[in-house]
């Protein structure tokens, strides 16, 4: 019994580091993306293209997020604002986006 329990752990652990990964190659696709709209301009194309095609489909798939046109829609906002994802990600750019957002808010209630 606890071989099957730590067979189960094991496989779970498995897939999260898969998931990770594939996460990963998201990351670097929307990063490509941002360079190639900063270079030609058809950033958001890119990554729409990329995520309608049948591996842009995949690994999102095997990212753990679904590839429906509001995921695509999302990702080109996201190119579309030019934000690298590892600044997006980061602590600092979470917190200058709070800041900002309650600055905006104590703007609007005065």
């Amino acid at each position: 019994m606890s071989d099957f329990v730590d067979g189960t752990a094991f496989n779970y652990e498995q897939g999260q580091r898969a998931r990770k990964l594939f996460a990963a190659v998201v990351l670097a696709a929307l990063d490509d993306a941002i360079a190639d709209d900063r270079k030609y301009g058809n950033g958001p194309e890119q990554i729409a293209r990329w995520a309608r095609s049948r591996d842009g489909r995949e690994v999102l798939t095997c990212a753990g997020i679904d590839p429906n046109e509001r995921v695509v829609a999302g990702l080109m906002a996201f190119v579309a604002k030019g934000v690298r994802t590892s600044v997006a990600l980061s602590r600092e750019e979470s917190e200058r986006r709070q800041a900002a957002a309650a600055a905006s808010e104590q703007a609007e209630a005065a």
